[in-house]
Order: structure tokens, then C-alpha cells, then sequence
């Protein structure tokens, strides 16, 4: 839902996402990350957002994501995840990520919150982005509980030095259990007093300033993606502002 006084707020967005062409979608795959090696990736400050990429980038782009969340799934291998990727690699971004857990208790399991204590032991090993992107790409169905122990730690097999005793250990025992229930609050307060529940995912806040929810299909265009953050990289005051 659009923000008290969003009116003029509403107004801007749909201008940018009209210049951004937000109908098309893009044909290929995401690309992974290159030379990730040399993007920093760290815990937060609050404790429950995984930054990747310069601080000193000029957009910030937050997303809150569930593993299990189908939608979460397009964005990050056909939708939009590629131009952030390039953004974050040419440091005109910083990407970070909350992870939601709320699928667990909608459809029963424990998937969402084994894949969020893992993606949390993977940057504890400086492999996050990789092993996101491994997650993601080998997203089960919604409705299929896959993310088991086991194949975390099978897909842990692709990315080059992530297994080991202190990751192979965390995963099995949950060490970052109360990571999770973290970051799932942390995602709940991010909808405020309209949304209690949490903002939807994949949901993306973009220098303070979050694409309403009915606007929500830029996330899935690759195309309309990359040119919304080119309109507000060059247009960073008007977007913050709310200005039209």
C-alpha cells in the first residue's frame, strides 16, 4: 500500500516505471556474480541485513526476500536480480537482503528458516552472494519443503570453499536460530502499522523509499528493473523526495 501523503509519491513512481518500460520482460537468465571475491559482504549493523558491495555506492537497494517464496525465486534468476548484480559489481549499488521466514508457518515446514541460518553460516564463510545465488537457482516448489539439511548442505557442494566443519556444523545445529527469528521480525516492522504482517516478498526499498506494492512487477522485469534504477541513479533527490 501507498505511503500516508503518497499520493505525489504514487505519481512519481508510476512516472519512472512508465520511462522504465515496466510491461517488458527479460528473455534470458540472471548472469551470476563476477569477481565476487572482490565485493565486501558483511552483517549489518541491526544485525538482520546482509549488505553486499561498496558502502560509498550512490543507491542502496534493500530487499526482503523468503527462500521458499516463488516470486523471490523469479526475481533473482530471471527478473530483476541481474541489474542490481551489475549495479552492485560497478559499485553504483549496495544490495542488501532481509530474509523473511513466514512461508514455514503458512505451509508448514521449516525450509524458509534452514535456508535463511544457512545463508547466514555462508557469509560467515564470506560465501553468501554465491550461495544465494545457488539457492535460488535451485529454488524448490513453493509447496515442497526441500530445503532440507541435506540438500543445504548439497548445494553448499557448488560453491568453491563453503563446506567445512564450521559450515557443515551450523547448518546441521541452527546455529543462527535466533538470526532467523530476527530477521523475520525485523521483516514484520518493515510493513509498519498497514502491513503487520510484513511488506510481501520480494519487496525492495530503494534509497528509503519502497516501490508500492502495486508496482510490484518491476521486480519481475529484468529490463524495466535496470532502467528504473538508471532513472533514480540519475535522479536520486526527486526519488527520496517524492517529487513528480
Amino acid at each position: 500500500m501507498v505511503r500516508r501523503g503518497g499520493g505525489r509519491w504514487a505519481v512519481l513512481c508510476l512516472a519512472m516505471l512508465m520511462l522504465a518500460g515496466c510491461g517488458e520482460r527479460a528473455a534470458e537468465g540472471n548472469p551470476r556474480f563476477a569477481s565476487t571475491g572482490e565485493l565486501p559482504e558483511k552483517l549489518g549493523k541491526d544485525g538482520t541485513t546482509i549488505l553486499v558491495g561498496d558502502p560509498r555506492a550512490k543507491l542502496t537497494v534493500h530487499l526482503y526476500e523468503d527462500p521458499r517464496c516463488p516470486y523471490c525465486g523469479e526475481f533473482e534468476t530471471t527478473g530483476g536480480a541481474g541489474a542490481l548484480r551489475e549495479a552492485v559489481l560497478t559499485r553504483r549499488a549496495t544490495a542488501g537482503y532481509t530474509f523473511a521466514s513466514f512461508l514455514d508457518d503458512r505451509l508448514g515446514g521449516s525450509g524458509s528458516k534452514k535456508a535463511v541460518n544457512a545463508l547466514r553460516a555462508a557469509l560467515e564463510e564470506g560465501r553468501f552472494v554465491e550461495y544465494h545465488e545457488v539457492l535460488y537457482a535451485n529454488q524448490p516448489e513453493e509447496s515442497d519443503d526441500g530445503y532440507t539439511t541435506a540438500a543445504l548442505l548439497d548445494l553448499a557442494d557448488e560453491v568453491e570453499g563453503l563446506r567445512g566443519p564450521a559450515f557443515d556444523t551450523a547448518v546441521k545445529t541452527m546455529k543462527y536460530r535466533s538470526f532467523v527469528t530476527a530477521s523475520e521480525k525485523a521483516y514484520e516492522r518493515a510493513g509498519g502499522a498497514e502491513e503487520p504482517d510484513g511488506p510481501g516478498t520480494p519487496a525492495a526499498v530503494i534509497n528509503g523509499r519502497r516501490i508500492p506494492v502495486q508496482y510490484g512487477d518491476v521486480l519481475l522485469s529484468g529490463t524495466a528493473f535496470a532502467d528504473l534504477l538508471e532513472q533514480i541513479f540519475h535522479n536520486t533527490w526527486h526519488w527520496e523526495k517524492g517529487i513528480a
